[in-house]
């Protein structure tokens, strides 16, 4: 059992309204203007995530030995890391392997995308006499190395593949293009797929669906507008932009940063006819930052009779966790597992984080908890979490056990971890303990970035102590860190005298004109109560993911 009530509200005798009770067990109870959980059984253990043994039905005896068999190899070449090795043990009289057995291990391989396995097989297969190495051999090989970004041996392959009298065509020029574009090599990429518009092969949807991606991950946004724009308004194009390249270029726009855009293009998928799928909305919701705009869309994506998948529901989890609207995070949490919606350890993250910002540390104890027993095992991220939900309850002694409890469970505390810390101290104006942390983190290794010393700096200020404030200001400049908007913005506000907004501006502009320090972006934040800006990098892995999974396999 556990209470979801704030503990301030824990005592009053009397509720001006009813309860009312969801499907799912949560009691929804109205106090102080909002509305508040009560839950029994929150996060309760479903049937469908506990481990339970597969009743297997084979065949035959034969089949039965035929599907061990292929378990074992498959566990053996898990185990070592090397296929090969594995492989050649099973020779039949030192003639060669069966080739039902190496045909069935590279596509399953395949499928699994473990594509360094399919490189070490098939460069193994091409030195072996007794097998006849074709043209789809060749094919699938050089695929491998494109999906590996390894140009180098997609060029090798190409060449081996000339000197055997196989011509270029789409798919071996397609997977050099991707080679290129996923060694990061964009501009090799793009002129692979410029020949092929200019001389040929013809580009097929997936190369068009690859270089746009190459694009969108080389940050040529120009470029993959003016692909899309062409496929879709030239009349002599032979092809039309299909699902894929429309999700891709609302996702290219969320990135760029021009929402009206994405909405556009998605309007432009009804408009065209062409399917919408759970990717699409999963694109759109990823770049609001408004929750009722995120629950909107996901409300469409149900009106559109389309499934919402693990993304959906820790993108809808985030927004009401940002809005700290942690009664609907957990009923939509709730939700995914009561559609049988396996969560990822992110999605753990992401609910733990909704309790964390409101220092709900029972709640989040419990989300902690349900973690390991459904054996999404906490990692650092969610143990940083879980600390700042007790720093955001101003409980540093709470903090500090959990600190002691992460490092006796194996972590290595990183800079936000101390930097978590660090935050809970400035915050009850404990500067001892602060710069001792912070000493500490310096013993560690550790170098202090700019959410760092802009938290040092700040507490300093507020103490009263303008000039240490200053001097942490200047510390930036001496770890090699251009001062960002938010650190400048608040030395501003701890500046209280004419001569003090004097010396601030000084700096200020000395920094501006200091061209050698590299800017603060990329810096890893901490969510404040007054920053709406959103961290993506987990959707956008997803997202990504998402759209390698809907990509056509080549044959």
């Amino acid at each position: 059992m556990c209470s979801l009530i704030s503990k301030s509200h824990c005592h009053l005798p009397h509720l001006p309204l009813p309860p009312t009770r969801t499907s799912n067990g949560i009691t929804m109870v109205r106090m102080s203007g909002r509305m508040e959980v009560v839950c029994r059984g929150m996060l309760k253990p479903r049937k469908f995530m506990q481990r339970r043994r597969k009743l297997e039905v084979f065949k035959d005896p034969a089949d039965e030995a035929h599907q061990k068999n292929w378990r074992r190899i498959m566990t053996e070449i898990d185990e070592s890391g090397s296929a090969v090795s594995v492989l050649s043990s099973e020779k039949i009289n030192n003639q060669g392997v069966p080739k039902a057995l190496i045909v069935g291990t590279l596509i399953r391989f395949k499928q699994l995308k473990k594509w360094n396995l399919v490189v070490e097989i098939l460069e193994w297969l091409r030195t072996q006499n007794w097998w006849d190495f074709g043209k789809m051999d060749y094919f699938m090989l050089i695929t491998a190395y494109g999906k590996l970004g390894d140009f180098n041996g997609a060029e090798k392959i190409l060449a081996l593949m000339n000197n055997n009298g196989y011509a270029p065509n789409v798919v071996s020029q397609t997977a050099l293009m991707e080679a290129y574009g996923r060694g990061g090599r964009y501009n090799n990429a793009e002129a692979i797929f410029r020949r092929m518009q200019k001389w040929g092969p013809e580009p097929s949807a997936l190369t068009y669906q690859i270089i746009l991606k190459t694009f969108v991950h080389g940050d040529k946004f120009k470029e993959a507008e003016e692909v899309f724009d062409n496929l879709l308004n030239d009349e002599n194009s032979p092809l039309k932009p299909d699902q894929k390249m429309f999700n891709m270029m609302i996702y290219m726009f969320k990135k760029a940063g021009s929402y009206e855009k994405a909405r556009k293009t998605f309007a432009l998928m009804a408009e065209r006819g062409i399917e919408q799928s759970t990717v699409t909305y999963n694109s759109l919701m990823s770049f609001e930052t408004n929750y009722k705009e995120v629950s909107n869309i996901y409300d469409q994506m149900q009106r559109a009779d389309l499934r919402p998948d693990v993304v959906s529901y820790a993108l809808l989890v985030s927004a009401y966790g940002k809005a700290r609207r942690e009664e609907e995070a957990l009923a939509v949490f709730e939700e995914m597992l009561d559609a049988g919606v396996r969560p990822t350890r992110k999605a753990y993250n992401i609910l733990l984080d909704a309790f964390s910002i409101s220092g709900m540390v029972e709640q989040a104890r419990t989300v902690f908890k349900s973690m390991r027993r459904d054996r999404f095992f906490p990692d650092l991220c969610s143990y940083t979490t879980m600390l700042s939900a007790y720093v955001n309850a101003s409980d540093m002694e709470g903090a500090e056990k959990f600190f002691k409890r992460l490092i006796q469970d194996g972590f290595e505390p990183n800079v936000v971890t101390y930097g978590t810390l660090m935050k809970g101290y400035a915050k009850i104006n404990d500067l001892e303990m602060l710069m001792k942390k912070y000493e500490e983190m310096l013993e560690r290794g550790i170098k202090a970035n700019q959410t760092i010393l802009t938290t040092i700096m700040d507490a300093y200020g507020k103490s009263g102590d303008f000039d240490n404030a200053v001097h942490w200001f200047k510390e930036m400049e001496s770890n090699g860190i251009s001062p960002d908007k938010k650190a400048k913005n608040v030395l501003l506000s701890l500046a209280k005298t004419d001569h003090e907004r004097e010396e601030v501006n000084e700096l200020i502009v000395h920094f501006s004109e200091n061209k050698s320090l590299p800017n603060g972006s990329g810096v890893v934040r901490f969510v404040e109560e007054d920053d709406e800006e959103d961290n993506y990098e987990y959707f956008d892995d997803q997202l990504t993911k998402a759209y390698d999974e809907h990509t056509a396999e080549v044959s």
